[in-house]
This record gives C-alpha cells, structure tokens and sequence, in this order.
C-alpha cells in the first residue's frame, strides 16, 4: 500500500484500539482520527499515538482515514457500520476492518455495499489497558485475518507492521476459528481445574498441586508440538487399561460425582485419539468404549 494510503482512523478507543494506533504510528502508518463513546478515550488514544484528531462524530473520523478501524465492542460493531454507511461516512474504496474474534467481516455488508473493501483482523492475545513505554502486546503473536482480497492483503501488511504473524481464514470459517481459541485457552482452563481439584483432593493446596503438574503440563504440551495429538498420547487409554479407568471411574463416582461425567465424556474423545494410534487391542477398546458411555 502507497504511503499516501496509509492514514487510518479509529473508532472506539478502547485497549486493542489504543494499542493499534500506537504501534501502527510507530511503524509507517499515520493516525488521523479518533472517535469513542467518550471524548476522554478519544483523546487519549490521540495523545498516545501522537497524531490525528479527536472528532465528536463518528462519520467525519470515518471520513478522516484510507483505512478504518471499528474496535467497539463486538454488539456495536454492525450498528456502527450501518450508521456510518447512512450518513455517507464510508468513501468507496476505503478499507474497514473489525477487530472482533467471533465476529466475520459479513457483518460490515453495509460498508461493502457501499462500495468499502471489508475485513476483520483478529489478535490471539488478551490486553490490558494502554500504558505508555509499555512492551508491544502485538509483537510475536498470532493474527488472523479474513474478508476482500484486497483486504486481507492490507491485513497482512498491518498485522506484519505491529510485529505479529499473519495468517489468513475464510470468512465462513471464523466462528470455528473463534471456539477454537476458546477451546485452547478457557477450556484448557476448565480441565486444568478439573486435574488440580482430582489432586487437592489428597490434601493439597492449589498452588502446591499446581507445581506438581506443571512439568506434566508443559511436557505434554511439547510433545504435542513435537509429535501430534495421536503420538502424544499416553496413558491408560492409549494403553488400553480398563482396569485403572475402571477404578478411576469407582473413586470419582465415590468422592467426586460432579467430574463423573466430565471423566467420562473426555475419555470417551481420548479413546477416538487413541484409535489412530498402534497397538490398541480391539477387546480393550470396547471395554473402555462401555466404561465411557456408562453415565
């Protein structure tokens, strides 16, 4: 993109606009407008990136900008688009991105009707609120990108310029994206909780059962990386040992009946893992099939 097509403007100067702005000034790109549901917000992410101005409509910061950035919360990005499509804030030709992860840029219809290239970058990284001299939040990280060729080319450029990775979807593609974020990150939480309280159980405090699993999380996690899900596998269903599944399931059923079925059901999917692997005895398998679905 020339030079001359690099103004951008941001609405809704929360912490992922801040941090845009910032580090988008910082390397090539120029701030030219800034709208926000406060002034203050406004003003702020104009004083931090250290260009452009602050506007009291949405439609003329639109305007103010090649490219613009809608980094509302995800219910207000569709009516923001649609309001700006109506007051003429849009110029055909510009680009307009949203910064939600579960959202596609088929919510930005209006923009593009109007004659707008349309897009949706996405950063996998949670931020905090802008502080200034802080380390680039973007740097190093994964960024998805979807919508027009053209802008996902533009994508590319921006995501690469604040120091992160770009990689690019289809925009049918975004809400599997989006709950597999979800199911890497909140629900890697959720069973981590599950494993922490199984061992609490024994007497320990978190923080000391924490420290106990720990290598066994990270090394887990690297042999993922190293080998695949299917080689990474090991124990007792990999093995094929009903009889340990059978009396984890007796203890929990005992002690702790609310993770009964979320035993179950995980053993079930780790049992479909275990099947691409070698060695599986067929006669073990089904007894751990009848165990899992023994709810």
């Amino acid at each position: 993109m020339s030079t001359n097509k690099r103004k951008f403007s941001v609405i809704g100067c929360g912490r992922v606009g801040v941090s845009l702005a910032v580090f988008l000034a910082e390397n090539g790109f120029k701030p030219s407008g800034f709208f926000s549901k406060t002034k203050d917000s406004a003003r702020f992410a104009q004083k931090m990136a250290g260009k452009g101005e602050v506007f009291s409509r949405a439609e003329d910061c639109a305007r103010a900008g090649d490219i613009l950035f809608i980094t509302t919360p995800d219910t207000l990005i569709e009516p923001m688009c649609r309001e700006l499509a109506d007051k003429e804030g849009l110029a055909p030709g510009a680009m307009v991105f949203h910064l939600s992860g579960a959202l596609s840029s088929d919510i930005l219809a209006k923009a593009r009707n109007a004659g707008a290239h349309t897009g949706s970058i996405h950063p996998l990284q949670a931020f905090t609120p802008y502080e200034p001299g802080r380390v680039n939040p973007f740097k190093n990280i994964n960024m998805s990108v979807e919508g027009s060729p053209a802008a996902i080319d533009l994508g590319k450029e921006i995501i690469s310029a604040v120091g992160a990775r770009a990689f690019a979807i289809p925009t049918d593609a975004k809400t599997l994206y989006h709950a597999s974020a979800v199911a890497a990150s909140n629900y890697l939480v959720t069973l981590e909780n599950f494993a922490l309280r199984l061992l609490m159980e024994t007497g320990l405090s978190e923080s000391d059962a924490y420290g106990i699993l720990e290598p066994l999380i990270q090394g887990t996690l690297a042999n993922i990386k190293a080998k695949g899900c299917a080689n990474a596998l090991t124990g007792p269903v990999a093995r094929g040992d009903d009889e340990i599944v059978s009396r984890h399931l007796a203890d929990i059923d005992a002690k702790m009946p609310q993770f009964s079925s979320l035993y179950r059901l995980l053993g079930d999917h780790t049992l479909k893992i275990a099947r691409k692997g070698a060695g599986l005895d067929r006669e073990a398998e089904q007894k751990l099939s009848r165990l899992f679905s023994d709810i």
